[in-house]
């Protein structure tokens, strides 16, 4: 992987990872893209690439990770249903699900449809939590059930933990920064895992190339997050829903 591959893979990471796009199939489809090959290294690198942006959750939202405790126990009982299945699963996702495009494009089309028509049908009110303290630990295990999901490339961790907090009753800027504080522990855990099993795998080359797209997504996914936070004072989510079907058929046509 060169340092410009390197570059482009941090710039698609950070700006895809807290939108509900997908970051990963947005990941799979750029290395298509740019001709690289399925390896091992490519696949540990699209999961641990992602580490980068989620530092840059821990640094907007370093107060609450240190001071607020209630909310650091509800993303705990948020993140173990995902570490239930990503863990049972870990074989299954890695040599299956992120060594075939179609899986992501056919994930991100039937997730934008499903954005489309939620938002349509999605009215918020005034009873919605508008408050991490108001969100209980039910629903936070719930919207952990939902973001399991996201262990298909194409469906978004985002689009699972923000739809699936909004259908809860749950306000459009508590659920969006509820999925910030639980991306943390999940890509952290995520990462840890792959490296562990595949470290021995990569050259000195490999973690340069790592290190390059780290930073990039880190400087990205800051601005990304805060696009993120005013988009969604005036706007929903059915233009990512209609981008998802577009980019979707497009590649239904180049694969």
């Amino acid at each position: 992987m060169t340092f410009f591959e390197s570059i482009i893979l941090g710039i698609v990471e950070g700006f895809t990872e807290f939108l509900p796009i997908s970051s990963t199939a947005h990941l799979i489809l750029t290395s298509k893209l740019l001709g690289l090959e399925t390896s091992n290294f490519l696949k540990s690198f699209e999961v641990a690439i992602q580490l980068g942006a989620i530092a840059s959750v821990v640094v907007l939202y370093f107060k609450t990770f240190i001071k607020d405790w209630a909310t650091n126990k509800k993303i705990i009982v948020a993140f173990l249903p995902t570490a239930i299945v990503g863990a049972g699963l870990y074989g299954f996702i890695r040599n299956t699900l992120l060594s075939s495009p179609l899986v992501s494009v056919y994930a991100l089309l039937l997730g934008g449809f499903f954005i489309i028509i939620f938002e349509w049908l999605h009215k918020e009110k005034p009873s919605y939590a508008t408050n991490l303290s108001e969100i209980s630990f039910k629903k936070s295990f719930l919207i952990g059930c939902a973001q399991s999901l996201a262990i298909i490339p194409g469906v978004s961790r985002a689009a699972a933990t923000i739809l699936g907090g909004l259908a809860l009753g749950i306000s459009r800027k508590t659920i969006v920064e509820f999925s910030f504080l639980l991306a943390a522990p999940t890509m952290l855990a995520a990462t840890v895992l792959d490296l562990s099993k595949n470290y021995t795998l990569f050259t000195s080359a490999n973690w340069q190339s790592l290190a390059i797209g780290f930073v990039t997504s880190f400087v990205v996914a800051i601005m990304t997050i805060k696009f993120l936070l005013n988009f969604i004072k005036t706007n929903d989510f059915k233009l990512f829903g209609l981008y998802r079907v577009l980019l979707a058929i497009t590649f239904l046509f180049l694969l």
